[in-house]
């Protein structure tokens, strides 16, 4: 299994010879892998929303059980919901969800802060896109660290 880097330069890879209109068409196809937001999580949603971003995006981060050594990694998985009228916000949001799924918080803690320019989507997108979807990677960032401290706290 590839770690979070190893998956998140497959991606870069992948757009590095695009040019905009190709990067935004290759957005929609990760788009459309997005899988939809399971029933039991639409009554958090309010509580969810990524309020930093002006599309409507809704994300989990959920830490799985420890690999059964004490204190073992714990695997990553991103659960989210993003408005339909928003494809390249989803496609984003697909990537991240993607690329952490399985993977320990310290990998997903790790992805670097550039991404989206490394990605070339910031002057693609725009200040505004590229603002919000710059926060919804801090969004999964301090949502695994707290994730983290949930899961560290005696039961």
């Amino acid at each position: 299994m590839t770690g979070v880097q190893d998956r998140l330069e497959k991606v870069i890879a992948e757009f590095s010879d695009l040019d905009g209109r190709e990067k935004l068409e290759l957005l929609l196809d990760y788009a459309s892998s997005l899988p939809p937001l399971p029933a039991e999580y639409a009554a958090e949603k309010a509580e969810q929303r990524v309020h930093e971003c002006q599309t409507p995006v809704y994300l989990w981060v959920k830490l799985g059980s420890a690999d059964g050594s004490a204190g073992g990694p714990r695997p990553v998985e991103l659960i989210a919901e993003v408005a339909e009228e928003a494809p390249p916000v989803k496609g984003f949001v697909s990537v991240l969800a993607e690329a952490v799924r399985g993977r320990p918080a310290d990998e997903v803690l790790a992805i670097r802060d550039d991404l989206l320019d490394r990605l070339g989507l910031a002057e693609v997108l725009g200040i505004m896109r590229a603002r919000g979807l710059r926060a919804i990677l801090e969004h999964v960032k301090r949502n695994v660290v707290a994730a983290m401290e949930r899961a560290a706290r005696p039961h």
